[in-house]
This record gives structure tokens, C-alpha cells and sequence, in this order.
């Protein structure tokens, strides 16, 4: 058995400050990181051999008291901040009550609210059905085999740099081979990629953009023979890629002349993160379905296809649902989500970060010639970095500065992501609960870090 130092006990409340008391990691996470190597496959890997203990609102404790402020809160998941007390209250109190009835057996009120919900607050007027699943990606599996059934045509449309989810048909629609797919095909068939608006490397309007990829789709599938079109308003992985203005509008609009169904993927930039419910808000559009998890229910595993209800209602009974889908006690936990975005008015923090992170991360452009780009909306922003020297030429990606900054910052408790294709970009993913002081000393870590380069 492989010897262990006794946990970190302590039950005190987490102030919200960063504190680094320990080389990082320290001896405990590296005890715990032993341990895991000899029980847990490599390729579940991690971007930090750091072991979190506890959490709370923007900060997460490690297990040797280390505490970090988290920008990426588990990738988009922690929107409205860890433990946050409303869902946890919510989650409890549905514990004791009942933790699991299949819907499809027994059901319950609370999956019925969450989709009222969801219909409430996605885009479009129009009467509208949910199905919840358990995943982002098992979300992604559903929109399209009811698009399919709906259209009675096979082809799936995505756009260069998305990820949709590391199932076979998900692989078949993420574009990014390593680490998400290299090696496991073969893969699904009938899954389109498109070029895409990427304002920054293609300099393209969005209507240019939008004749490249329509004519592309069209000389390439054909649009008789595609079911659906699946993008992210704001890609996520692909590295937080704002399309061109009128882009996406210009998409819908070819879509629904050609009776293609119109599939916004907002698993990372929906609930409140932009500042809107939904990304989509942003631009304009009004998708024919929107797919939710992440952030939906404040760290429980719960996800929902929303659709028009005449292309929900397109399955044949018993066609859709899962063992798991839509377990209560996130239900429960969704709803506290939802109260507390308009109880808390969560939508004007979303705003609030922009305010003071957007500000200063083009103040650090202004410093550092590594940043090529900054973009983003509400609390979700990227900066991409090239090559000294060719921001405004020719773009070289540069992941190794990625690499450096990340690695820095960690060691000062600053939790970064990164992201892109190319490895090349870094987003900033913090909870609705930040402060604008803790916004302020991670933009200081991070002037540190590029001045360390």
C-alpha cells in the first residue's frame, strides 16, 4: 500500500483570496498524484498534478491548503460559483427525498420544471420541448438523431476548430485529431467540416465567410442531403472564436430555405455566460434547437436538447431518454441555477467581468507582442498568442508560450486554461461570483507571467 500523509482537515470557510503556502504541487497532491498513477490510465490525464480539497464561490483549495483563483471553473461548468449555497441546498434536499426515478419509468415533477425552463429562456417565441440527458456530448448524439428522424436525411454539418464530445459521432464532429480523436476511428459517417468565421486568421466579413461555407457545404454534401448544421456560437475548444457580425444569421437563414435544422451548441457559452442566457442572443439567431449542460446545474451531470416542438415531438415514443437522464437531484439543482441567475440578476456579472477583464487583457496586448488577439464576450474571453513579432503578419501559433504562461500562473494560484487548434490560445472561464479584486491580482499574475517569458 502506498503510503499517504494524512488529509488536510479544516472545515473553516474559504475566503476568497489566492494563498500559495507550498511548492505546487505540495507533498500531498504529489502523494495522492503517486497513488493515481498506479490505478488510473494515462489517458485520462490532467493539465496540473494538483488535488483539490474544497471549493467555493472563484476559489479552489488544494489538498496541501494552496488556494487558487479558478478562471476556468471546470471548464465552464461552475458558472455561478462552487458550492454555490442555493444548489447546494437544493441538491440536499432532494437527497433525502428520492435520488433516482427513470423518467421514463416513474417520472417526476422537477424534470417537467427544468424543461419549462429551458423552453422559457431559449431563444425564439415558439412552442418548444426538452429531452435531458446527462452530458454535453450525449446532448449533441440526441439533437442529431432527431434532426435525422425529423429530416429523413443523413448528413451532419460542423464547422472547422468545434468540439462537440469524444463519443464515436462526436469525435466524427470535433475537427481537433489529437488529443480528441487520434486513434480511435474508425468513426461515424455522414459528418461534414466546414470552413468557419475566424475573424482573426481568414480577415473575412461574415457574409464572406458565410459564401465560403455554405458554398463549400453545397459543392461538397449538397443541402438536400443534410439533416442539420451544428455550430457554436462561440466555440469553445476551437479556442472562444467570435464569428464575423452576420455570419451565423447568414447560416440560419441558407438553413431554413433548405429545410436544413439550425443546431446551436451552447453547452460552454449558454447559461448566463456571455451576459445573455445564450450566446446565440448575441448574434441574432434563433436556433431550431439549443443544447445546454455545463453550467446548467452548478457542478451536477445534467443536459437538455431543446427543439421546436414539432421536431421534438419527431421521435417515436420511447426513441429518446437514458437510464441516468435528467437524474432528480440535478434537476433539482438546475432549477436552483435558474432561480438564482434572475434572483441574483447574474446576467449583469456576466457583463461586469467583460468590464474588467476585456480592459485589461488589451492592456496587455498593448505590453506584449506574444498576444495577437483578444476577443470574447462576457465571461468568456481568449487571448491568442503567436510568435513575437507576427501578430499583424503572419500569425505563427504559439503554443510553447501558452505552455509557459499556464505552468506560471499555477505555481502562483492562478488556474488558466488553454485551448485552439493550435494550442495557441488561453480563456478565461471564471464563475459569475468573481470579484472585480480577484479579477485584478490573477491580470497581475498574468503581467508577471509574460514579462517572465
Amino acid at each position: 500500500m502506498t503510503d499517504t500523509l494524512a488529509p488536510l482537515q479544516t472545515t473553516d470557510p474559504i475566503v476568497q483570496e489566492r494563498r500559495v503556502l507550498t511548492a505546487i504541487p505540495g507533498p500531498r497532491s504529489q502523494a495522492i498524484h503517486a497513488r493515481r498513477l498506479a490505478v488510473i490510465p494515462g489517458g485520462v490525464s490532467s493539465a496540473l498534478p494538483v488535488y483539490i480539497a474544497r471549493a467555493h464561490g472563484a476559489i479552489v483549495v488544494d489538498a496541501d491548503g494552496n488556494q487558487y483563483i479558478d478562471l476556468g471553473s471546470g471548464i465552464g461548468v461552475m458558472t455561478i460559483g462552487h458550492t454555490d449555497p442555493a444548489v447546494v441546498a437544493a441538491a440536499t434536499a432532494q437527497l433525502s427525498l428520492v435520488t433516482h426515478a427513470m423518467f421514463t419509468i416513474t417520472p417526476y415533477e422537477s424534470y417537467v420544471r427544468v424543461a419549462e425552463l429551458l423552453a422559457e429562456h431559449t431563444p425564439g417565441d415558439f412552442a418548444k420541448k426538452t429531452v435531458l440527458l446527462n452530458s454535453g456530448a450525449e446532448a449533441v448524439e440526441n439533437a442529431v438523431k432527431i434532426a435525422r428522424k425529423f429530416t429523413g436525411r443523413p448528413g451532419v454539418a460542423v464547422l472547422e476548430h468545434a468540439y462537440h464530445g469524444r463519443t464515436n459521432l462526436t469525435m466524427a464532429m470535433t475537427f481537433k485529431a489529437m488529443p480528441y480523436k487520434a486513434g480511435f476511428g474508425p468513426f461515424a459517417g455522414s459528418v461534414h467540416h466546414a470552413p468557419n468565421s475566424y475573424p482573426f486568421r481568414d480577415g473575412l466579413s461574415g457574409a464572406e465567410a458565410a459564401r465560403r461555407t455554405i458554398g463549400y457545404l453545397e459543392k461538397t454534401v449538397g443541402a438536400s442531403d443534410l439533416a442539420c448544421l451544428v455550430v457554436e456560437p462561440i466555440q469553445g475548444e476551437g479556442g472562444f472564436v467570435v464569428p464575423a457580425e452576420g455570419y451565423l444569421p447568414a447560416l440560419q437563414e441558407w438553413c431554413t430555405a433548405n429545410g436544413i435544422v439550425f443546431i446551436a451548441d451552447e453547452i460552454q457559452s449558454g447559461m448566463a455566460r456571455t451576459g445573455a442566457y445564450f450566446a446565440s442572443e448575441h448574434f441574432g439567431v434563433v436556433p431550431d434547437m439549443v443544447l445546454t449542460a455545463k453550467g446548467i446545474a452548478g457542478g451536477l451531470p445534467i443536459a437538455g436538447v431543446t427543439g421546436r416542438a414539432e421536431i421534438m415531438d419527431s421521435s417515436h415514443p420511447g426513441g429518446l431518454g437514458g437510464t441516468f437522464a435528467g437524474n432528480p437531484v440535478a434537476a433539482a439543482a438546475a432549477v436552483a441555477v435558474f432561480d438564482a441567475i434572475e434572483s441574483r440578476n447574474l446576467l449583469a456579472d456576466g457583463k461586469r467581468i467583460e468590464g474588467v477583464l476585456l480592459p485589461a487583457l488589451l492592456a496587455l496586448q498593448g505590453k506584449y507582442d506574444v498576444i495577437g488577439d483578444v476577443r470574447g464576450i462576457g465571461a468568456m474571453l481568449a487571448i491568442e498568442l503567436v510568435l513575437p513579432g507576427t501578430g499583424s503578419t503572419t500569425k505563427e501559433p504559439n503554443p510553447a508560450a501558452v505552455s509557459a504562461i499556464t505552468t506560471y500562473a499555477a505555481q502562483h494560484g492562478v488556474l488558466l486554461l488553454s485551448a485552439g487548434t493550435f494550442g495557441n490560445i488561453i480563456r478565461f472561464l471564471p464563475s459569475l461570483a468573481i470579484t472585480d479584486e480577484l479579477l485584478r491580482d490573477a491580470i497581475g499574475v498574468l503581467d508577471d507571467a509574460f514579462a517572465a517569458l
